[in-house]
């Protein structure tokens, strides 16, 4: 569906900047942003995916991921086509990366109001735009989750980062939690493979942790990408020293996929190396995720298990209603403990 779009300039000769997303592109009458949802019509910017609905599915929150928010509870996730990066491993490239054109014609048109109450008949504690980039399709996004606020359900982005201080702004009192893709610690690699730049995403997430969204980070290990020690270094010491040691870092072994199907699956003893050095730098919480095995939640204090998960089966034992650790008191970092 065609709509209005919100932050933008208008400029001279019927041209517009686009401030959604840090792109910042420069769209000239009868032209679209990189996103390819965006379009100057004689001067005027308008969103061409809002309620354009690609996906939609019931999710444990944990698969966003997110373990530190409403452990064991269920997020209404959807999507509209199309993304803002051009990564060569995306996980998604099926609705994020395929044909604009197509990708518009092929969505079910489904209004903010709808997705509310298929969120309520779901039972669901939040609603996640995700799978695609949600930032492109923020004017759907930030309808929808208005709506929700008033309905009691919480909001949740699963982002790549790269929106401008202007969105999250806008969006933060609608906005409760992020898990936000750090995909390399080189602004070379963000140029080259991904088609953005690294600092405006780590700014994102300081800004995101400053207006106090609940953040997670997830980094995708991609061997001969960005699995070099010192680089991930890199990463743990920017969430433990910037964003806080309370920040989960989810750790992601990488399967060949989209237009990178040249190399391997990342080795288990490069993630489970990376885990150990990120608590050791001083990280509370370090997950590994598309691997075999329980991924667990400890107390920081004391050593005692909190939550256990084994897939998707959450098991709440070692804390108490307040969301305190039974065995010390420890309070658990995040939000919506209920045991």
């Amino acid at each position: 569906m065609r709509q209005d779009a919100l932050l933008y300039d208008t400029l001279l000769d019927e041209a517009v900047q686009c401030n959604l997303c840090s792109h910042r592109c420069l769209i000239r009458t009868g032209g679209r942003g990189i996103c390819r949802v965006r379009e100057n019509t004689g001067g005027k910017l308008y969103t061409l995916d809002y309620g354009n609905l690609i996906a939609a599915n019931v999710d444990p929150v944990e698969k966003k991921p997110l373990y530190h928010f409403y452990p064991g509870s269920k997020a209404y996730s959807i999507a509209a086509p199309g993304c803002n990066f051009r990564c060569e491993w995306c996980q998604n490239w099926q609705i994020s990366q395929m044909a604009q054109e197509k990708a518009l014609q092929n969505g079910l048109q489904v209004t903010p109001e709808k997705i509310v109450k298929m969120a309520l008949q779901a039972k669901c504690r939040s609603i996640a735009y995700t799978y695609t980039e949600p930032t492109i399709f923020f004017e759907y996004s930030y309808d929808t989750a208005r709506l929700a606020r008033h309905a009691g359900i919480k909001n949740i982005y699963v982002t790549n980062g790269f929106m401008t201080p202007e969105m999250l702004e806008m969006f933060n009192p609608y906005l409760d939690a992020v898990n936000v893709d750090i995909k390399a610690f080189k602004d070379e690699t963000y140029r080259k493979l991904i088609g953005g730049r690294l600092e405006p995403v780590l700014e994102s997430c300081r800004l995101m942790r400053k207006l106090g969204i609940w953040v997670e980070i997830t980094t995708l290990i991609i061997p001969g990408i960005n699995d070099d020690p010192d680089e991930l270094e890199g990463i743990a010491r920017f969430i433990c020293e910037e964003l806080g040691p309370d920040t989960p870092w989810h750790l992601s072994r990488f399967y060949p996929q989209y237009k990178m199907q040249d190399r391997n699956a990342t080795d288990e003893t490069i993630l489970n190396e990376t885990k150990a050095m990120g608590r050791a730098i001083g990280l509370h919480y370090v997950y590994l995720g598309n691997v075999v095995g329980p991924t667990n939640t400890y107390c920081k204090q004391c050593g005692h298990e909190l939550i256990s998960r084994m897939g998707y089966s959450i098991r709440l034992s070692g804390i108490d209603v307040n969301g305190h650790c039974k065995i010390c008191q420890t309070k658990l970092d995040g939000v919506g403990f209920v045991s």
